[in-house]
This record gives structure tokens, sequence and C-alpha cells, in this order.
């Protein structure tokens, strides 16, 4: 009786965990560039075989590079990001995906969850060139390029690269 009861249990608890996990799984980089510390957290979507920009993901509307709450973006000092200035703090990130450019966004709002752009929040928009890659699966921030006073930060989903120059700020 006792060992049923506790194989129930068991079998209860692992029911009850692995209804609660996420598909999407949570991610994190961290960089410093001198001594300023970078981070940015997200939820990880996978491809499965999905046409993602301009199809899962529409060309020219607010998008969060994250699923379940919007990606933040962490920084200990002040940044010029793709040449503009980004105060030390934390934000969450959006983006306006298009064929030629893209906008990437700072909002003051965070957490936020990741459907619901929070207008009129912005701290910063820059526009980046995307660039073509290796096929990535599930999306991915990384850091390709780290110097003392400036590093690369990209967004790498599907065939699709995202860069963002980061240097030291003012």
């Amino acid at each position: 009786m006792r060992r049923a009861v506790l194989l129930a249990m068991l079998t209860l608890t692992t029911r009850v965990s692995a209804q609660s996990i996420k598909p999407s799984q949570l991610g994190a980089v961290s960089q410093f560039v001198g001594d300023t510390r970078i981070d940015v957290a997200y939820r990880r979507p996978v491809a499965r075989g999905r046409e993602l920009f301009g199809s899962l993901v529409p060309w020219g509307r607010v998008w969060s590079p994250s699923s379940d709450t919007a990606a933040t973006f962490t920084s200990t000092g002040p940044l010029s990001v793709n040449g503009e200035h980004l105060a030390a703090g934390t934000y969450s990130l959006w983006a306006i995906p298009d064929q030629e450019t893209w906008t990437i966004i700072f909002s003051k709002i965070h957490p936020a969850f990741h459907m619901r752009y929070p207008s009129g929040s912005d701290a910063l928009r820059v526009t980046v060139k995307p660039r073509t890659g290796e096929p990535m699966e599930t999306l991915a921030f990384y850091f390709p390029m780290v110097n003392a006073d400036s590093a690369e930060l990209v967004m790498h989903w599907g065939r699709t690269v995202v860069p963002v120059l980061i240097k030291l700020g003012r």
C-alpha cells in the first residue's frame, strides 16, 4: 500500500512538472565589454520547419524576439548602440523586421508580455541591416565579436542574422 501511494505521488508530480515546462526554453547570454556587463534574457522559440520572417513574423510589424515574455536587455553602464546613446538600465527588446532593414527597439517597460508592445515607452530605436547566415533552428542571441570597448550582439533565427553594434557609452 505504501509503495502504491509513493508511486502515485511520483506519477502525479512528474505529470505536473512536465505540464509546467514551457516549449520555448529560457535562454540568457552575458558579456562584459570593458567593465560594463550586458545581459540578454529571452525565451527561445523553435522554427519547427515554419517559414519565419515575412510569414510567422510579418514584415513591418512590431515583434518581440522571445516567447511568453519580451526579451530583456540589461547594461550596467551607458552604451552607444549603432551610434545612438542608451543609458545603463534594463529594457524590453522589440524589433520591426523588414526585408532590407530592421528597427531594433529598447523599451523602458519591462517585464512585458511578448504580444503587447508598450507603445510610447521607447528609450531608443536603431536601424540595422540583417544578413544571411547558416540555419539556426532555435532563436539565439550571442556575441560573435568582443573587444575592450565594443562588441557585436546578434539575434539569429532561421537564416536571418540581425547585428547590433555596441560600444562603451559616453
